[in-house]
């Protein structure tokens, strides 16, 4: 919950968000590799074999990490977390696509209502920003593809969340340095940067970003690997019912409309409900534990 306003805080004083991206890849490599220099952390030795495989999980982490960075610079907080709790809909679009059958009545209800407070919030937002709308409809496509790639390679590679991090970081960095010279932030961002740390406050924020971006992976690799996909974003649309809150005290950049609110209070009722009906259908059916044997095992 707070990565987002920390992510927020820092880009409202620095608008490169590519090479934002860039300097969290790196801080991540760098700490696991010096981790397991000084025996603080355990992975596997870099397999290129297990790289090629897990390429299209860095893509897509990637892509959804860089559109959700820029759709903050134009979406106040509230609708950004209201956009990105479509995510479970994605998700199950993506669960039947895969064979995994009609999900049941409340749900698919549940994710109505979620879609359409988004649509009447939006209708009410007076710092509508098109294309901070369109980033963060991309990311959550990106944000599904990735989540549902990285459940699938932990359960069938034996892979902690320590090796996906390493892994996605050292496949990342390639990806993202051709994207900050081919977009014009790089050497640009560099003097920019260099400039604004100079200033306490800013580095300090700076510094919490690269830290909380690292323990945020990790929890979300881990999470998804011992659980699911689809409980990853349980949680996160549970954990958007305290930011979107927080978004509207914290930052500013928040135009109160009676619309607006409406539809977020909708968008934040489905949300819940979502998780609720995905509770009482767990509970229904017998638990598939199988892959989470598989991935402790490994561990």
């Amino acid at each position: 919950m707070a990565m987002v306003f920390v992510n927020k805080a820092v880009l409202m004083q620095y608008v490169h968000s590519m090479t934002l991206l860039t300097l969290q890849q790196i801080a991540t490599a760098l700490l696991i590799h010096f981790g397991q220099v000084l025996g603080m952390s355990k992975r596997k030795d870099f397999n290129w074999i297990t790289a090629k495989k897990l390429l299209p999980v860095s893509i897509f982490y990637n892509a959804n990490v860089g559109f959700a960075l820029a759709s903050l610079k134009g979406v106040n907080i509230p609708m950004y977390i209201a956009i990105k709790r479509i995510t479970p809909l994605a998700v199950l679009v993506s669960g039947c696509i895969r064979g995994k059958g009609k999900p049941p009545t409340q749900v698919t209800l549940s994710v109505v209502c979620t879609a359409a407070g988004v649509l009447i919030a939006a209708l009410g937002d007076f710092s509508f920003d098109l294309y901070g709308y369109c980033m963060a409809l991309t990311s959550v496509f990106f944000q599904t593809m990735y989540l549902v790639l990285v459940e699938k390679s932990g359960a069938e590679d034996g892979l902690s969340s320590v090796d996906l991090m390493f892994y996605n970081s050292i496949l990342s960095l390639p990806f993202l340095f051709f994207l900050i010279i081919a977009t014009g932030e790089f050497p640009h961002s560099l003097a920019v940067l260099s400039a604004k740390t100079a200033y306490l406050s800013f580095s300090f924020i700076l510094v919490v970003s690269l830290v909380m971006g690292i323990v945020l992976n990790f929890t979300m690799f881990w999470c998804t690997i011992v659980n699911s996909a689809l409980t990853t974003t349980i949680v996160g649309v549970l954990k958007g019912v305290g930011s979107t809150t927080l978004g509207f005290v914290l930052l500013g950049g928040v135009e109160v409309h009676a619309l607006n609110v409406t539809g977020l209070l909708i968008n934040t009722f489905g949300g819940v409900w979502y998780s609720y009906a995905k509770y009482k259908q767990k509970k229904r059916t017998t638990r598939k534990i199988e892959p989470d044997v598989e991935s402790h095992a490994h561990k």
